[in-house]
């Protein structure tokens, strides 16, 4: 009796091996490794394209997601070996937000060598073999905050700009949509122009210097919203909250929290979280060998106090 429930145990037990074995074939022939490499992962926005890009993945359950990224925006020589490691690994496909194109475009060569299909997040280059550019135009959302500023200031005053990483794509283009609109006004003069790496505390330190140059500057477009955040510490201090015009860029919670305070006078919203989630499906249908829009528009718009609460 017992030699036969013994053995009827072990045939349970080879039975469910076996299909344990067969569910892992299963899944390792429908399994499609994709890494999502941002420039950083130390503030909300980026924290908010993790979260999109992990919905996607959460909705394919063939997708073997990595998100990965450098310590701090500026280190990206740290993004280039970390794309060097994936393409090495053979990654079925990658989602990349290029800390700086003329680092990162040879890298990206070396991902289409090995057939690694490469989607464009956030931040486009100009790289000719991207399937896609899945983000905001940032341009568009540059002309958004210029015609803002020259608005609030009704055709005259003085601006200040603080900008991004130099040779940054998406910091570029949302200076070059913003000055576009602010020579074009006779009445507005750009009394200074500085990088501070969209970083806080450097932001802070930035338009410290830029009030004590131009203590009489009316506006502020700054291209990132950490930026915007370290800037009004320094326009807080000096007791000039509300006297001048600043406008910032990404609408995260903080820097709505600041809007509805009267601290930001508007944002450049974007939609990380949709650029998280669209450019892993982008990196799926690719890795899959199906068709992709060259351009995925996740959006652009302005958020003032009017709004705000929407």
């Amino acid at each position: 009796m017992r030699g036969i429930l013994l053995a009827k145990v072990i045939v349970s037990l080879l039975l469910c091996a076996a299909l344990f074995f067969v569910a892992c074939d299963r899944t390792n022939e429908t399994a499609y490794t994709i890494t999502l490499v941002t420039k950083a992962l130390d503030s909300e926005f980026w924290f908010e394209v993790k979260r999109g890009a992990e919905a996607a993945a959460g909705e394919h359950p063939e997708i073997r997601l990595s998100v990965l990224a450098p310590d701090r925006e500026i280190n990206i020589d740290q993004q280039v070996s970390i794309l060097e490691d994936q393409i090495l690994k053979r990654v079925s496909a990658l989602a990349v937000v290029p800390g700086g194109a003329q680092e990162v475009i040879p890298i990206l060569n070396k991902a289409k060598a090995a057939n690694i299909p490469v989607v464009i997040v956030d931040t486009d280059a100009p790289w000719n073999d991207k399937v896609s550019y899945v983000g905001t135009d940032n341009r568009y959302g540059g002309k958004l905050a210029g015609e803002y500023i020259v608005k609030a200031l009704n055709g005259r005053g003085k601006v200040a700009l603080i900008t991004g990483i130099p040779g940054v794509q998406s910091q570029e283009d949302r200076l070059a949509g913003c000055l576009e609109v602010l020579k074009a006004a006779p009445g507005i003069e750009i009394v200074a122009q500085q990088p501070a790496n969209s970083e806080r505390a450097l932001a802070l330190t930035v338009m410290e210097n830029i009030l004590t140059s131009h203590p009489d500057v009316n506006a502020l477009f700054a291209t990132s919203d950490q930026m915007a955040l370290g800037a009004i510490e320094a326009i807080d201090a000096r007791g000039l909250t509300g006297k001048v015009v600043v406008v910032g860029f990404d609408a995260g919670k903080e820097a709505l929290a600041a809007i509805k305070a009267g601290r930001i006078s508007a944002a450049v919203a974007q939609r990380p979280f949709q650029m998280g989630k669209l450019g892993v499906e982008a990196a799926l249908k690719a890795a899959k060998g199906e068709p992709v829009e060259k351009r995925i528009d996740t959006g652009t718009e302005l958020i003032t106090r009017e709004n705000v609460k929407e």
